[in-house]
């Protein structure tokens, strides 16, 4: 510790000590409610607080290590806070010292590998490191990966440096090292190679003085067991520890507490077990709801009073996540006695709920509502699609979290690949997919194509179609390159004789693009793969391929930055933290939200994580919310009948204005329960063995199902369908239908919306 740092400490005990009363006349502590106050007094033993969304926790947090410096029963030194970004750190920072009136640079404050970094730099020399170590950047560890699978003889197009990686990365957040790999189930995967990659992979790393953002942990965890010396001065020096977000936590940063922390420590966790929703990378829910086993006599404050929502929204997130069973418990409550009850609408399909949920965005800019007071939230990424051509088509400015969707390096590079169908001469597209997926055209085999087109005054493509008639270029780029000129050449055939949504696929496939990402195998592949499936999806509402690419060119066009803010877009993830004045929930159906891939890969577990995420964007509304959902939608090209998603059913029905569509209760209930919807308009939703009645008669149907009982059809009769095409009506049941289509198969459809050719 600096002498300025001693002497700035010294004059914040001296300026506690001249005025005992200081802590409570300063404003910022006297704004505390009750609960909040309990949490930052707290002294002695370890503390949980369960912060429910906007109830204040950064400010508790704050007020805390405020209350710790001013009592003077610790130095800045003796203060371990950990939180889970640099921004909410150097956030942290800020407001501490605006309180304190001084530095804090000398706590020990920051996130978890930002910590472990400076824990490792003065120990690098026990895991045979140098303290200059270098934290390995991501393009480095692919190609260092990759060096190990052509090592170890795997195939290179089916096991990808991103699966290893992905792999390495969930054994180290599990806290895991070589030899515990050793004596587990996953040591067989890819035949034992992968472990044996894992080996080679961090005696690389060590031989070259690197390190990646696991092994910040990793090697914290190996010091602190083999060095007991260290360990137990880090336990002498550090008193107290505040850690945010601890539902968050995953397994090697909740070893590395448990290691530091000693029993008669003051710990303190703030987090809310209702708002763990990123299992996916890592972390454990279990680490918050077992803090009480972990710390015998531990105090649990529950902070409910929310600041930000109003009691409908607040009611409706409290009821939804009660049907998780592994939580700690809590409920949100509010001051506020105004506000409007949450809409829930169902619609007949995507382009349907884009219109109506556009068209209620412009009545809140119409009302006063400010634009960067909107957000739309979906799970998917690929689900803001939709939106985005329709924000377009309309005027409202947004912005994507993230990447926009025609944005997205996939989405650039399939795009790319049908303009180079539709005209040759386009030298920038063809570029870019040259060597995507690789093909082993290098960047000194693209350099002499250019230099020749440039020198000849020919297009890309019609320089290498005159270069392999030569000798310039080795046979193996030779014969991959005239392969490529072939596939061009047949999938320009095809535009006579395919939909460009045919085409499309074929293109995407034969490319070799699709597969190369299925054998990637990682989440972020997955979320490609979809993207690419949105991609065909978005262009079957166009007559061909030409007019779609222009579509797309209006759309990129529209990224000038507007003064009046913009409409939010992003996932349900990346919502995490925010807060909006208006926001709508659309695409609540079975198998999108929840997600079924989440519930068929951990069960019970997914589906309350899944469900977590729903109050997540519940809780991020303060004063408007819409959820929506659909009764068809084209999945993969191909218009498939959905059901709403069981959140839906979860919803209490005091809190709600719901507005049904005839034709979605009616496919809702034969999946769920084979129900005959006819029989009776009174209907008992117990998903969950909790009773929710509502009587429903058909003046309170949304108008657009337009129930006709007498339909005037007959059997036989060929009849159109704006979604599924052409038909011949196999059944008729007053205003309902069985028809087979020509394209679609057999569906059941609702008599009004057929017309008879």
């Amino acid at each position: 510790m600096s002498k300025t740092g001693q002497n700035n400490f010294q004059n914040l005990k001296f300026s506690y000590e001249s005025s005992k009363d200081s802590l409570l006349k300063n404003t910022f502590f006297k704004e505390l409610n009750e609960n909040q106050k309990i949490a930052v007094e707290h002294e002695e033993g370890p503390i949980l607080v369960l912060s429910g969304a906007g109830t204040g926790k950064t400010r508790v947090l704050t007020a805390r290590l405020a209350k710790i410096l001013f009592s003077g029963k610790a130095k800045p030194w003796n203060i371990l806070a950990v939180t889970f970004t640099n921004k909410a750190a150097r956030e942290m920072r800020s407001r501490l010292e605006t309180l304190i009136g001084l530095n804090a640079n000398s706590l020990w404050l920051g996130t978890f590998h930002s910590i472990a970094s400076k824990i490792l730099r003065k120990n690098a020399n026990l895991v045979n490191l140098n303290s200059n170590f270098t934290i390995i950047n991501p393009d480095d560890q692919k190609r260092l990966l990759k060096e190990l699978i052509i090592y170890e003889k795997l195939d290179e197009k089916k096991v990808t440096p991103q699966f290893i990686s992905n792999l390495i990365n969930s054994w180290k957040d599990k806290g895991l090292t070589y030899n515990d790999i050793m004596n587990n189930s996953e040591e067989h995967i890819l035949d034992g190679k992968a472990v044996k990659i894992f080996k080679k992979y961090q005696e690389r790393l060590i031989s070259m003085n690197y390190v990646d953002f696991g092994d910040l942990l990793i090697h914290n965890l190996s010091i602190f067991k083999n060095n007991s010396e260290i360990l137990d001065d880090f336990k002498k020096n550090i008193k107290y520890f505040l850690i945010d977000e601890y539902q968050d936590t995953n397994t090697a940063q909740y070893l590395w507490l448990k290691l530091l922390v000693k029993p008669e420590n003051n710990i303190c966790c703030v987090g809310d077990d209702d708002q763990s929703i990123y299992g996916w990378r890592g972390a454990e829910v279990g680490n918050i709801l077992r803090f009480e086993k972990d710390f015998p006599g531990a105090k649990i404050v529950r902070l409910e009073e929310n600041y930000r929502s109003n009691k409908y929204i607040l009611n409706t997130a409290n009821v939804l996540i009660t049907n998780n069973k592994s939580r700690l418990g809590k409920s949100l409550k509010t001051s506020k006695k105004t506000g409007e009850k949450i809409n829930v609408f169902s619609f007949l399909d995507t382009n349907e709920e884009t219109r109506k949920v556009s068209n209620e965005i412009e009545r809140l800019i119409k009302d006063g509502t400010k634009l960067d007071q909107i957000a739309v939230l979906v799970r998917a990424g690929y689900q803001t699609r939709a939106f985005e051509d329709r924000f377009v088509q309309i005027g409202l400015p947004y912005r994507v979290v993230g990447t926009k969707f025609y944005e997205r390096f996939e989405i650039r590079d399939a795009l790319s690949y049908f303009r180079m169908v539709i005209q040759k001469s386009d030298d920038l597209a063809l570029e870019r997919i040259i060597n995507s997926p690789k093909r082993g055209i290098g960047a000194q085999t693209i350099n002499l194509i250019k230099n020749y087109s440039r020198s000849e005054e020919i297009s890309f493509f019609k320089a290498i179609e005159e270069l392999v008639l030569t000798d310039e270029l080795r046979p193996s780029v030779k014969l991959t390159l005239i392969e490529f000129l072939n596939l061009l050449q047949l999938w320009t055939e095809d535009l006579k004789s395919l939909t460009h949504t045919e085409l499309a696929k074929k293109i995407l496939e034969e490319s070799g693009y699709v597969n190369n990402l299925k054998h990637e195998n990682s989440l972020e592949s997955e979320g490609r793969l979809e993207n690419l499936k949105e991609l065909i999806n978005a262009m079957s509402s166009f007559d061909n391929m030409l007019g779609f690419l222009e579509h797309i060119s209006l759309v990129n066009d529209n990224d000038q930055e507007n003064k009046d803010g913009e409409i939010s877009l992003m996932t349900l993830h990346a919502s995490k933290g925010l807060e909006f004045d208006a926001v709508f929930l659309p695409c609540w159906e079975e198998g999108s939200f929840p997600s079924q891939k989440s519930i068929d890969e951990k069960g019970l577990e997914g589906l309350e994580e899944e469900r977590r995420l729903a109050y997540v964007g519940i809780t991020r509304a303060k004063l408007y919310l819409t959820i929506s959902y659909a009764s068809s939608r084209q999945i993969h090209g191909i218009w498939q009948n959905l059901v709403p998603s069981r959140f839906v059913e979860e919803l209490p029905s005091e809190e709600i204005n719901h507005v049904f569509d005839y034709n979605i209760m009616q496919n809702k209930f034969n999946h769920f329960s084979g129900y005959d919807f006819n029989q009776d308009f009174n209907f008992k939703l117990n998903k969950t063995n909790k009773k929710f009645k509502k009587n429903y008669n058909k003046n309170q149907i949304i108008k657009n199902s337009s129930i006709i009982s007498n339909s005037n059809f007959k059997i036989g009769d060929r009849v159109f369908h704006i979604k599924f095409g052409m038909g011949r009506i196999k059944f008729l049941d007053a205003n309902k239908a069985i028809v087979l289509f020509d394209k679609a198969g057999e569906k059941n459809v609702i008599t009004s919306f057929l017309e008879r050719k």
